[in-house]
């Protein structure tokens, strides 16, 4: 037939043959390699979203675990956080952990100490994996993933300094199916995922690492990737395997051939001409997504023009709905980054950033100042009103800040710290004019959640060029300015100086020695005689520490005991003290006491009565020649938790003395609501009371109501004999001062009492 019509006479049925015949073959070879073309573009487009999606995956992991270390670094600086730990405080500790699961929605936050413990652990952790974990943050890892309850998770550490390190603060979040199907679904294509044992993958997949491989399972081509994920723990080796079935999504490019075929039966009726158009039609818009394909996988964002309405045009409008998918999965990710979730405030990197560009345009015309702010008494709204009022309070101030900073930027660091960034400042007046309209702001009170709350702030400044050439020296420097204002009376703002650092390179001088004066055994005892001026005899001696520096030679108290208590050292040098009396006032008679000074600090600390039953059951010192000395202002803290362990100490046995009665805080009621044992009445009132009548008058009134209570009284600072003759006229018979004698060393002590010293009484005979 074909040959028949081939040899026809008639040119037009040759042509018509012949001009259908190429037609025929020209397009049957254009399906033959569209349909391949688009398979294997759909299949190399695959293959690259597959890859765009495992490293968007790592990405998602990766800010997240930004995330929770940005909190676990915030919350391990801060000051309240780090003194609990330290103290090994656990309700605050715990009380903390709970608030930063809360706030990063997270089941696990706990600390692990240098011992290897954990705090505030729920779930089960190994043995083996938590001294792997150990080890691995002893040597400077940061994040990674440790098996909780047989589940992988996905930890961050930071490590708590006060500022020896004391342990670090571990978060972390399962990475679960919920958690992998709920990133799943960032993908523009339809995969799963999950965080699995790598000797449990098959042999093939075992061999293929951070790269993709294609398998056959059931007829079907499934698409694997692998990825390696880091590791806390020497036991485990996860990785992250993603899945994606190659055949369900080359299927849905399966219309456009069957399009094409369409089109070719429509051809033999229509010119070769409409059939070339119709080609080129359906290629041009293919090209573009192509194109735009390799653009985004460059990191551009093109969109692709839509002509048509058809599969094409739809394929387009769904290439750019992807776009515009990634684009603002990007936006809300570097958002959440870089803004504190709580106030909505640029957080601590987004201001690092800010300031950093900021540095390299100052100069002495332009300059920049960094405000470094903290809210005074803070940590007292959240102990006393709870963390929900705490954080209302935080947004309230953040949102008063910013009506007057007139556009300056504002960042929450963490906490109850916020810091102000001024850039191209003209003049420091112009930053003292800011600083002088943010203290103002904080004259009026807060009114949150029902609670009328006065709310100050101290806050230290630092300006560049003068005060550093980096964002770490000026944030450094305003740090210290904030130090010099919480010390100068809070509620005020401080320029840096240069003296500052200086004093804070003594301070932390001072802080080395400390230690190595509590691991070198530095410190002495020193004694000072209670004397009991109506029986003529010694009662008793207080002990008063001293420290002998191996340089510096002899340094009072006065000198150290401020540091001590800052840093929580006094805890340490508090026991040593509590261990050395008892243990020097078991070689002396049974009638003498011995008093010691208990620091605020040691004596929140959760170990006090723990240290006092050890050190009397050691030495076998009866408790009632143990008395414990606190001041009036550790009363007006915390009433009630204050009485609650006052209490606990008279169980043991312990005598209780309320020291420097009279200097501003005393009251009746702490009287009714402890019984003490003695009340030391303040030296001011002794030094004046030959010459002020009044001075006389308040000792009499304050011995008259001891009497009535059922409390002996003692004046401190007693140096002259007609001091004596007035303390006893107005019913004061116990004394301590110069007059009986200076602080003296054991040996000297025991001499005293065995009359190898003069005593008072042969003194005032002389």
């Amino acid at each position: 037939m074909i040959t028949r019509l081939m040899r026809s006479g008639s040119l037009s049925i040759r042509i018509a043959f012949l001009y259908t015949a190429l037609f025929i073959m020209t397009f049957g070879a254009l399906i033959v390699v569209a349909t391949g073309g688009i398979e294997r573009y759909a299949a190399g487009m695959i293959t690259d979203e597959m890859r765009s999606n495992a490293k968007a995956f790592e990405k998602v992991l990766e800010l997240e675990s930004d995330r929770m270390a940005t909190a676990a670094d915030i919350l391990a600086a801060d000051f309240g956080f780090r003194e609990a730990v330290a103290l090994g405080d656990e309700p605050t500790i715990e009380s903390a952990l709970i608030s930063l699961k809360k706030r990063l929605d997270v089941p696990n936050a706990f600390i692990m100490t240098l011992a290897g413990d954990t705090i505030g652990l729920q779930d089960a952790l190994t043995n083996s994996d938590t001294d792997s974990l150990w080890l691995a943050l002893d040597e400077g890892a940061e994040n990674g993933l440790i098996k909780i309850n047989d589940q992988y998770h996905g930890v961050v550490a930071s490590p708590v300094e006060a500022p020896n390190l004391f342990g670090w603060l571990v978060v972390g979040k399962p990475l679960d199916q919920a958690e992998m199907a709920q990133l799943s679904e960032l993908a523009p294509i339809e995969l799963t995922a999950k965080v699995v044992e790598r000797t449990r993958l098959s042999h093939d997949l075992q061999s293929t690492t951070d790269s993709q491989i294609e398998l056959s399972e059931q007829g079907q081509r499934i698409l694997y990737r692998t990825s390696a994920l880091p590791a806390l723990s020497n036991n485990h080796k996860p990785v992250l395997l993603l899945r994606h079935s190659l055949s369900d999504a080359l299927s849905a490019y399966r219309p456009i051939t069957w399009i094409l075929i369409s089109l070719s039966l429509v051809g033999l009726l229509i010119i070769v001409g409409a059939g070339w158009f119709l080609a080129k039609g359906i290629t041009r818009p293919i090209a573009k997504l192509d194109k735009a394909a390799q653009l985004i996988r460059a990191g551009q964002r093109k969109k692709v023009e839509i002509h048509s309405t058809d599969e094409i045009g739809r394929l387009a409008e769904s290439f750019n709905q992807m776009v515009d998918a990634i684009v603002e999965r990007e936006d809300e990710i570097s958002h959440i980054g870089l803004h504190d979730a709580l106030t909505g405030l640029p957080n601590r990197k987004y201001f690092k950033d800010h300031l950093e560009a900021a540095m390299k345009k100052c100069g002495d015309d332009n300059l920049v100042a960094a405000f470094y702010l903290d809210l005074d008494n803070f940590k007292s709204v959240n102990d006393t009103l709870g963390h929900p009022v705490g954080d209302a309070l935080l947004k309230a101030v953040a949102a008063r800040m910013e009506d007057v900073l007139d556009g300056h930027l504002l960042a929450r660091l963490g906490g109850d710290e916020f810091a102000i960034l001024m850039d191209g400042a003209a003049s420091s007046e112009n930053i003292t004019l800011l600083a002088e309209r943010l203290d103002r702001s904080f004259s009026k009170s807060f009114t949150v959640a029902g609670h009328e709350m006065p709310s100050t702030s101290s806050i230290g400044i630092a300006v560049a060029p003068h005060d550093g050439l980096t964002s770490e020296d000026l944030m450094k420097n305003a740090d210290l300015a904030l130090y010099k204002a919480k010390h100068e009376g809070k509620s005020c703002y401080r320029f840096f100086e240069q003296g500052m650092d200086d004093q804070a390179q003594k301070r932390r001088q001072m802080e080395l020695d400390l230690k190595r004066a509590i691991e070198e055994g530095q410190f002495e005892l020193h004694y000072q005689p209670l004397f009991d001026a109506q029986r003529q005899k010694i009662s008793g001696f207080e002990a008063l520490i001293r420290w002998n520096h191996p340089d510096k030679g002899t340094i009072s108290p006065i000198n150290f005991i401020s540091l001590a208590e800052e840093t929580g050292l006094i805890v340490p040098i508090g026991e040593w003290v509590i261990k050395e009396a008892c243990r020097q006032a078991s070689q002396w008679p049974d009638d003498i006491r011995i008093a010691i000074n208990v620091s605020p600090v040691q004596f929140r600390s959760n170990g006090l009565r723990t240290v006092l039953l050890q050190a009397l059951s050691r030495y076998g010192l009866p408790p009632e020649r143990l008395e414990l000395e606190i001041t009036e202002s550790l009363l007006i803290e915390n009433v009630e938790d204050t009485l609650k362990v006052l209490h606990s100490l008279r169980v043991i046995g312990v005598r209780i003395a309320l020291d420097d009665f009279g200097t501003g805080f005393s009251s009746l009621a702490y009287l009714r609501s402890f019984p003490f044992d003695k009340i030391k009445i303040d030296r001011s009132f002794v030094v004046d009371i030959v010459q002020d009548k009044s001075c006389a008058d308040i000792v009499q009134a304050i011995t008259g109501l001891a009497a009535a209570l059922g409390m002996e009284t003692l004046a401190e600072g007693v140096e002259e004999q007609e001091q004596v003759n007035i303390l006893l006229q107005r019913g004061c018979n116990n004394i301590q001062g110069y007059l009986i004698s200076r602080p003296i060393t054991a040996e000297s002590a025991s001499a005293f009492l065995e009359g190898a010293l003069p005593s008072y009484r042969e003194q005032k005979t002389a």
